[in-house]
């Protein structure tokens, strides 16, 4: 009778091919409690080593924090989004009472302030919007000329709506009726068209980094999309 073969040594056994065989035989423990006990691995804050129960522990109470946290992060969101969403109804129901594009702009102003603590704000708006007015418009709308137009088509470079710095000059330019900053603000800008050139909407702010490039301007295009049609409804005969 041929000797037994001896079993293979700790030393020739490959470690991948004990987690592959252990991963295909979950129920290796079953009955070895005892092992689990004996089983010791590195503590994953400290020097020394825990037991395999208190380690998983460990991990789990870990896994159970981040779930907490990416909860929390969830529910912090909904709750921002939540009170955007009041806060531009009440706004946008606000111009639709407007009963003229002067009220529209005062409107405009003050429910931004209030509700969105922007500064400023200037409604630049084609001459084709003010022409059959029996006055000329009141702060903060202003009749849209080359110069302005000019200056604010070269801040917008291109593109329809975007945050940016806006110069003390720029600021006494496009936003006469409000005292400028020392050095400089921010603003965000909006294009206002509706199959033809309306005007801008601008919202300013004292701080630099209140309207950050970085900032996303689908509220300030929306906005602007509002706007331009009351502007155009508003300046039809009646």
């Amino acid at each position: 009778m041929s000797q037994a073969q001896a079993p293979d040594t700790p030393q020739a056994l490959d470690p991948e091919h004990v987690a592959l065989w252990l991963a295909q035989h979950p129920d290796f423990f079953v009955g070895r409690e005892g092992l689990l006990q004996q089983l010791k691995v590195p503590h994953p804050d400290t020097e020394g080593a825990v037991s395999l129960l208190e380690r998983l522990v460990l991990d789990l109470r870990k896994r159970a924090e981040s779930a907490e946290w990416r909860l929390e992060q969830l529910l912090e969101s909904a709750r921002h989004n939540e009170s955007q969403y009041r806060r531009t109804r009440e706004l946008v129901l606000a111009l639709l009472e407007a009963e003229s594009n002067d009220a529209l702009s005062q409107a405009l102003a003050t429910q931004l302030s209030e509700r969105f603590r922007t500064q400023s704000v200037a409604l630049w708006c084609a001459s084709s919007l003010t022409d059959d007015e029996p006055t000329a418009p009141q702060p903060p709308r202003f009749v849209l000329d080359d110069n302005a137009g000019t200056r604010l088509g070269a801040l917008l470079d291109g593109r329809a709506s975007r945050c940016r710095r806006l110069s003390r000059k720029d600021w006494q330019l496009l936003l006469p009726h409000i005292e400028p900053p020392k050095k400089a603000g921010s603003c965000a800008l909006t294009r206002l068209t509706l199959g033809e050139p309306l005007g801008y909407l601008i919202l300013a702010s004292h701080d630099t980094e209140h309207f950050r490039a970085t900032l996303d301007t689908l509220f300030t295009e929306y906005l602007g999309e509002v706007v331009a049609r009351l502007l155009i409804h508003h300046s039809r005969p009646r």
